[in-house]
Protein backbone atom coordinates (compact mmCIF):
# COMPACT_ATOMS: atom_id res chain seq x y z
CA UNK A 1 0.00 0.00 0.00
CA UNK A 2 1.04 3.61 -0.78
CA UNK A 3 1.71 5.43 1.98
CA UNK A 4 2.41 9.08 2.13
CA UNK A 5 4.46 10.14 4.96
CA UNK A 6 4.01 13.89 6.70
CA UNK A 7 6.04 16.78 4.73
CA UNK A 8 5.43 19.42 7.97
CA UNK A 9 5.18 17.26 10.97
CA UNK A 10 7.64 18.86 13.18
CA UNK A 11 7.47 22.47 11.74
CA UNK A 12 3.91 23.34 10.69
CA UNK A 13 2.31 21.31 13.33
CA UNK A 14 3.90 19.12 16.30
CA UNK A 15 5.25 15.41 15.57
CA UNK A 16 4.71 13.95 18.75
CA UNK A 17 0.96 12.90 18.80
CA UNK A 18 0.25 14.26 22.66
CA UNK A 19 1.52 17.28 21.67
CA UNK A 20 -0.54 17.54 18.52
CA UNK A 21 -3.61 17.48 20.46
CA UNK A 22 -2.51 19.66 22.29
CA UNK A 23 -1.84 22.18 19.67
CA UNK A 24 -4.79 21.66 18.14
CA UNK A 25 -7.14 21.87 21.56
CA UNK A 26 -4.83 24.92 22.21
CA UNK A 27 -6.21 26.67 18.81
CA UNK A 28 -9.73 26.35 19.81
CA UNK A 29 -9.82 28.17 22.76
CA UNK A 30 -6.82 30.95 21.82
CA UNK A 31 -8.17 34.38 21.79
CA UNK A 32 -8.39 34.13 18.36
CA UNK A 33 -10.44 30.91 18.11
CA UNK A 34 -13.70 30.12 18.90
CA UNK A 35 -13.44 29.69 22.67
CA UNK A 36 -14.42 26.28 22.75
CA UNK A 37 -13.77 22.76 21.97
CA UNK A 38 -16.26 20.85 19.71
CA UNK A 39 -19.54 19.16 20.80
CA UNK A 40 -20.14 15.75 20.71
CA UNK A 41 -23.52 16.83 19.78
CA UNK A 42 -24.45 16.39 15.74
CA UNK A 43 -26.91 19.25 14.84
CA UNK A 44 -27.33 18.59 11.45
CA UNK A 45 -29.55 16.64 9.59
CA UNK A 46 -27.82 13.85 7.73
CA UNK A 47 -26.81 13.35 4.83
CA UNK A 48 -25.72 16.74 4.69
CA UNK A 49 -22.48 18.69 3.16
CA UNK A 50 -20.26 21.43 5.00
CA UNK A 51 -17.93 23.66 2.75
CA UNK A 52 -15.59 26.07 4.04
CA UNK A 53 -12.08 27.45 3.50
CA UNK A 54 -9.81 27.32 6.06
CA UNK A 55 -6.11 28.43 6.52
CA UNK A 56 -2.82 26.38 6.11
CA UNK A 57 -0.14 28.07 7.56
CA UNK A 58 1.78 27.04 10.63
CA UNK A 59 -1.11 25.95 13.56
CA UNK A 60 1.18 28.80 16.08
CA UNK A 61 -0.11 31.60 13.42
CA UNK A 62 -3.41 30.17 11.73
CA UNK A 63 -4.32 27.46 13.72
CA UNK A 64 -7.10 29.43 15.88
CA UNK A 65 -8.72 30.76 12.67
CA UNK A 66 -8.56 27.42 11.40
CA UNK A 67 -10.57 26.35 14.47
CA UNK A 68 -13.85 28.37 13.91
CA UNK A 69 -14.03 26.60 10.39
CA UNK A 70 -13.94 23.40 12.19
CA UNK A 71 -16.39 24.16 14.81
CA UNK A 72 -18.92 24.86 12.53
CA UNK A 73 -17.66 21.52 10.19
CA UNK A 74 -17.80 19.61 14.02
CA UNK A 75 -21.82 20.00 13.38
CA UNK A 76 -21.75 17.37 10.93
CA UNK A 77 -22.06 13.46 11.63
CA UNK A 78 -19.34 11.67 10.38
CA UNK A 79 -18.32 11.73 7.10
CA UNK A 80 -18.01 9.45 4.46
CA UNK A 81 -16.05 11.50 2.15
CA UNK A 82 -13.72 14.34 2.51
CA UNK A 83 -12.44 16.74 -0.40
CA UNK A 84 -9.63 19.15 0.34
CA UNK A 85 -8.51 21.33 -2.73
CA UNK A 86 -5.09 23.40 -1.95
CA UNK A 87 -2.74 25.15 -3.63
CA UNK A 88 0.27 23.37 -5.41
CA UNK A 89 3.36 26.24 -3.75
CA UNK A 90 6.34 24.33 -4.90
CA UNK A 91 4.91 23.80 -8.82
CA UNK A 92 5.57 20.29 -8.48
CA UNK A 93 3.72 17.81 -11.02
CA UNK A 94 0.62 17.83 -12.88
CA UNK A 95 -1.29 21.48 -12.98
CA UNK A 96 -4.30 19.73 -11.37
CA UNK A 97 -3.49 16.76 -9.52
CA UNK A 98 -4.91 14.34 -7.56
CA UNK A 99 -3.96 10.68 -5.56
CA UNK A 100 -5.33 7.35 -6.43
CA UNK A 101 -4.94 5.21 -3.58
CA UNK A 102 -3.20 4.54 -0.58
CA UNK A 103 -2.90 6.51 2.43
CA UNK A 104 -1.65 9.58 4.00
CA UNK A 105 0.13 9.39 7.32
CA UNK A 106 0.23 12.02 10.38
CA UNK A 107 1.15 11.84 14.03
CA UNK A 108 -2.78 11.25 14.48
CA UNK A 109 -2.87 7.90 12.26
CA UNK A 110 -3.32 7.77 8.70
CA UNK A 111 -6.48 8.60 6.13
CA UNK A 112 -7.83 6.46 3.24
CA UNK A 113 -7.50 8.44 0.14
CA UNK A 114 -11.14 7.48 -1.48
CA UNK A 115 -10.06 5.71 -5.02
CA UNK A 116 -13.67 5.42 -6.52
CA UNK A 117 -13.90 9.61 -5.46
CA UNK A 118 -10.52 10.24 -7.29
CA UNK A 119 -11.21 7.83 -10.32
CA UNK A 120 -14.51 9.51 -10.98
CA UNK A 121 -12.91 13.58 -10.86
CA UNK A 122 -10.85 12.44 -13.25
CA UNK A 123 -13.19 11.47 -15.36
CA UNK A 124 -15.49 13.97 -14.74
CA UNK A 125 -12.61 17.21 -15.72
CA UNK A 126 -10.82 15.49 -17.96
CA UNK A 127 -7.95 17.47 -16.90
CA UNK A 128 -7.03 15.84 -13.22
CA UNK A 129 -4.27 13.80 -13.29
CA UNK A 130 -2.91 11.39 -10.84
CA UNK A 131 0.52 12.46 -9.64
CA UNK A 132 2.12 11.73 -6.08
CA UNK A 133 4.38 14.51 -6.48
CA UNK A 134 2.50 17.40 -6.65
CA UNK A 135 1.56 16.56 -3.38
CA UNK A 136 5.22 15.18 -1.65
CA UNK A 137 6.09 18.52 -0.36
CA UNK A 138 2.83 20.12 0.13
CA UNK A 139 1.50 21.23 3.35
CA UNK A 140 -1.96 23.02 2.05
CA UNK A 141 -3.68 19.90 2.24
CA UNK A 142 -1.74 18.27 4.90
CA UNK A 143 -2.50 20.60 7.56
CA UNK A 144 -6.07 19.96 7.62
CA UNK A 145 -6.29 16.56 8.72
CA UNK A 146 -5.26 16.29 12.22
CA UNK A 147 -7.67 18.71 13.11
CA UNK A 148 -10.26 16.60 10.79
CA UNK A 149 -8.57 13.07 12.55
CA UNK A 150 -9.00 14.59 15.88
CA UNK A 151 -13.00 15.56 15.37
CA UNK A 152 -13.55 12.24 13.27
CA UNK A 153 -10.43 9.77 14.34
CA UNK A 154 -10.06 7.33 10.80
CA UNK A 155 -13.62 6.99 9.99
CA UNK A 156 -13.47 8.92 7.05
CA UNK A 157 -12.03 8.76 3.37
CA UNK A 158 -11.10 11.87 1.67
CA UNK A 159 -10.24 13.33 -2.03
CA UNK A 160 -6.84 15.50 -2.22
CA UNK A 161 -6.48 18.24 -5.11
CA UNK A 162 -3.72 19.92 -5.88
CA UNK A 163 -4.19 22.99 -7.67
CA UNK A 164 -0.53 24.53 -9.80
CA UNK A 165 -3.46 25.67 -12.24
CA UNK A 166 -5.54 28.87 -10.51
CA UNK A 167 -7.67 30.35 -13.54
CA UNK A 168 -11.15 30.80 -13.32
CA UNK A 169 -11.33 28.59 -16.10
CA UNK A 170 -9.74 25.94 -14.51
CA UNK A 171 -11.36 27.11 -11.16
CA UNK A 172 -15.54 26.39 -12.74
CA UNK A 173 -14.42 23.15 -14.89
CA UNK A 174 -13.16 21.94 -11.53
CA UNK A 175 -15.82 23.70 -9.48
CA UNK A 176 -18.47 22.13 -11.77
CA UNK A 177 -16.93 18.40 -11.46
CA UNK A 178 -16.58 18.50 -7.79
CA UNK A 179 -20.79 19.55 -7.64
CA UNK A 180 -21.98 16.89 -9.58
CA UNK A 181 -19.34 14.15 -7.30
CA UNK A 182 -20.79 15.85 -4.00
CA UNK A 183 -24.10 15.26 -5.72
CA UNK A 184 -23.58 11.64 -6.46
CA UNK A 185 -22.42 11.50 -2.89
CA UNK A 186 -25.74 12.78 -1.67
CA UNK A 187 -27.73 10.41 -3.75
CA UNK A 188 -26.54 7.38 -1.53
CA UNK A 189 -26.60 9.25 1.46
CA UNK A 190 -23.21 9.77 2.05
CA UNK A 191 -22.29 13.15 3.97
CA UNK A 192 -19.20 14.76 2.95
CA UNK A 193 -16.95 17.90 3.60
CA UNK A 194 -15.39 20.26 1.17
CA UNK A 195 -12.42 22.40 2.39
CA UNK A 196 -10.56 25.41 -0.01
CA UNK A 197 -7.19 25.64 1.74
CA UNK A 198 -6.06 28.99 1.17
CA UNK A 199 -4.14 31.75 3.22
CA UNK A 200 -4.55 35.27 2.13
CA UNK A 201 -2.70 38.78 1.91
CA UNK A 202 1.11 37.92 2.13
CA UNK A 203 3.92 39.90 3.37
CA UNK A 204 1.68 43.52 3.41
CA UNK A 205 1.25 45.96 6.23
CA UNK A 206 -1.49 44.37 8.55
CA UNK A 207 -4.04 47.44 7.81
CA UNK A 208 -3.53 47.28 4.16
CA UNK A 209 -3.77 43.21 4.04
CA UNK A 210 -6.57 43.73 5.95
CA UNK A 211 -8.32 46.30 3.72
CA UNK A 212 -7.52 43.90 0.64
CA UNK A 213 -8.39 41.17 2.37
CA UNK A 214 -12.05 42.71 3.52
CA UNK A 215 -12.50 43.76 -0.11
CA UNK A 216 -11.77 40.14 -1.79
CA UNK A 217 -14.20 38.28 1.07
CA UNK A 218 -16.86 40.51 0.06
CA UNK A 219 -17.01 38.61 -3.30
CA UNK A 220 -16.41 34.68 -1.66
CA UNK A 221 -19.83 36.00 0.89
CA UNK A 222 -21.08 36.42 -2.75
CA UNK A 223 -19.77 33.62 -4.65
CA UNK A 224 -19.18 35.66 -7.41
CA UNK A 225 -16.38 34.38 -9.01
CA UNK A 226 -15.99 37.30 -12.16
CA UNK A 227 -15.79 39.76 -9.22
CA UNK A 228 -13.38 37.89 -7.03
CA UNK A 229 -11.30 37.38 -9.71
CA UNK A 230 -11.01 41.15 -11.12
CA UNK A 231 -10.51 42.43 -7.53
CA UNK A 232 -7.37 39.67 -7.09
CA UNK A 233 -6.20 40.77 -10.52
CA UNK A 234 -6.41 44.53 -9.84
CA UNK A 235 -5.70 44.72 -6.27
CA UNK A 236 -2.49 42.51 -7.16
CA UNK A 237 -3.26 40.51 -4.31
CA UNK A 238 -1.61 37.62 -2.88
CA UNK A 239 -3.76 34.61 -1.76
CA UNK A 240 -1.99 31.54 -2.52
CA UNK A 241 -4.72 29.37 -2.68
CA UNK A 242 -7.25 31.54 -4.67
CA UNK A 243 -7.70 28.75 -7.09
CA UNK A 244 -9.09 26.69 -4.26
CA UNK A 245 -11.07 29.00 -2.73
CA UNK A 246 -12.75 29.92 -5.96
CA UNK A 247 -13.63 26.29 -6.82
CA UNK A 248 -15.25 26.08 -3.59
CA UNK A 249 -17.33 28.73 -4.36
CA UNK A 250 -18.57 27.86 -7.51
CA UNK A 251 -18.74 24.29 -6.48
CA UNK A 252 -21.16 25.60 -3.65
CA UNK A 253 -23.04 27.95 -5.89
CA UNK A 254 -23.79 24.65 -8.34
CA UNK A 255 -25.16 23.10 -5.24
CA UNK A 256 -27.64 26.03 -4.36
CA UNK A 257 -25.70 27.58 -1.58
CA UNK A 258 -26.70 30.76 -1.32
CA UNK A 259 -24.19 32.75 0.31
CA UNK A 260 -20.61 32.45 2.50
CA UNK A 261 -20.23 33.56 6.31
CA UNK A 262 -16.74 34.61 7.52
CA UNK A 263 -16.67 32.94 10.99
CA UNK A 264 -12.78 34.78 11.19
CA UNK A 265 -10.19 36.36 10.08
CA UNK A 266 -6.91 37.86 11.34
CA UNK A 267 -3.41 37.96 10.63
CA UNK A 268 0.09 36.63 12.18
CA UNK A 269 0.78 39.80 13.60
CA UNK A 270 -2.27 39.41 15.58
CA UNK A 271 0.07 36.52 16.79
CA UNK A 272 3.55 37.51 16.80
CA UNK A 273 2.55 41.83 17.27
CA UNK A 274 4.98 41.90 14.19
CA UNK A 275 2.45 43.74 11.72
CA UNK A 276 5.07 45.54 9.42
CA UNK A 277 4.53 42.47 6.87
CA UNK A 278 1.62 39.94 7.67
CA UNK A 279 0.33 36.97 6.33
CA UNK A 280 -3.76 36.80 6.17
CA UNK A 281 -5.82 33.87 7.41
CA UNK A 282 -9.76 33.64 7.51
CA UNK A 283 -11.97 31.30 8.33
CA UNK A 284 -15.26 30.99 5.94
CA UNK A 285 -18.48 28.92 6.17
CA UNK A 286 -21.09 28.37 2.94
CA UNK A 287 -24.73 28.56 4.02
CA UNK A 288 -27.39 26.75 1.97
CA UNK A 289 -30.63 28.69 1.17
Amino acid sequence: MIVRKPAVAGSFYPAEKARLIEAIESAYLHRLGPGRLPSQEVVEPTPELKACVCPHAGYVYSGPVAAHSFLDISRLRSPELVVIVGPNHYGLGSGVATYAEGEWETPLGNVRVDRDASLRIIQLTGFTEVDPEAHRKEHSIEVQLPFLQRLYGGSFSFLPISLAFQDKATARDLGKALAELLKEAAEVDASAILIASSDLTHYEPAAQAKEKDTALLKHVERLDLDAFYTTLERRNMTACGYGAVATVMEACRLLGYEKGRVNAYATSGDVTGENEAVVGYTSVSFLER
